[in-house]
């Protein structure tokens, strides 16, 4: 099989995370970012996520992973456990244990004869795993049971209402959001921050709260990555729903504003 040094990936990435533009709103397609050496198991990997409605970017090892969850908006992440490597808890364990990206959902591919891995990446927290090989769509429906997506050409689950304010709508039980009608795609935590926020517009929350009901409670997190989310769910939420404001009260917190009109 070939390595990830014989492949050129620069190219496949610009590909892979391509926006789909819908009446001028982008609209991101969900990022897994895919830890693996096997290249053939990546270009497997992400042809099946590509043909599904996501997107996907290749790492190599543990410090390239961590990079790529600081430069990119993942959704979620997809290991590969091969009978010789021992890094994918240790890749759990370092999203897991890390505040910007401890709310992701991490999912193992164990290859066959690294059963014995299974009980490492549970104490890593793993979300879910498969032993190869496995059906694709186990992997499409596990990836978007975690992240509450509806399936491709479904409207999501029929039961339950919006909540909205203003052309910004968010339905709590499908773990959808739209604005303007367009869907707006959100990481776990910027959902669980918006629904804080558009519960009751004009409140303002201090970045405690907004800890409290956007971080899992045994992961710390501090001032600054509150502010690094909050930047990212304003980006997501300016070309869909531009009348939306989160505002920021200087020593106090955020809140979403009215819109106008």
């Amino acid at each position: 099989m070939s390595g990830l040094e014989d492949m050129r990936w620069p190219a496949l990435s610009m590909e892979a995370v391509e926006a789909d533009v819908v009446l001028g709103v982008a609209l991101m397609k969900p990022l897994v970012l895919i830890c693996s050496q096997d290249a053939e198991l990546y270009l497997f990997l992400s042809h099946i996520l590509g043909v599904d409605g996501f997107t996907s970017e290749p790492a190599g090892g543990v410090k390239e992973a961590l990079a790529l969850a600081d430069e990119r908006e993942l959704q979620a992440v997809v290991l590969d456990c091969g009978p010789a490597s021992a890094t994918g808890s240790t890749i759990c364990a370092r999203f897991k244990g890390e505040p910007r990206t401890g709310g992701l959902p991490v999912i193992a591919l164990i290859a066959p004869g690294a059963e014995d891995q299974h009980l490492d990446l549970l104490k890593a927290g793993i979300d879910e795993s498969f032993v190869r090989p496995f059906a694709p769509a186990k992997l499409l429906d596990c990836l978007r049971m975690k992240l509450a997506l509806p399936k491709p050409g479904s409207n999501g689950i029929e039961n339950g209402g919006w909540i909205s304010c203003g052309d910004l709508e968010i339905r709590l039980d499908a773990h959808r959001v739209r604005g303007n009608g367009h869907e707006v795609h959100l990481g776990p935590i910027e959902f669980n921050l918006l629904r804080l926020l558009l519960e009751t517009p004009g409140k303002v929350f201090t970045r405690d709260e907004l800890i409290s009901a956007a971080w899992p409670a045994n992961i710390h997190v501090g001032v600054r990555t509150v502010d690094v989310h909050i930047s990212r769910l304003r980006r997501a939420l300016k070309a869909a729903s531009p009348s939306s404001v989160i505002r920021t009260v200087r020593s106090a917190g955020y809140s979403l504003e009215w819109p106008d009109g």
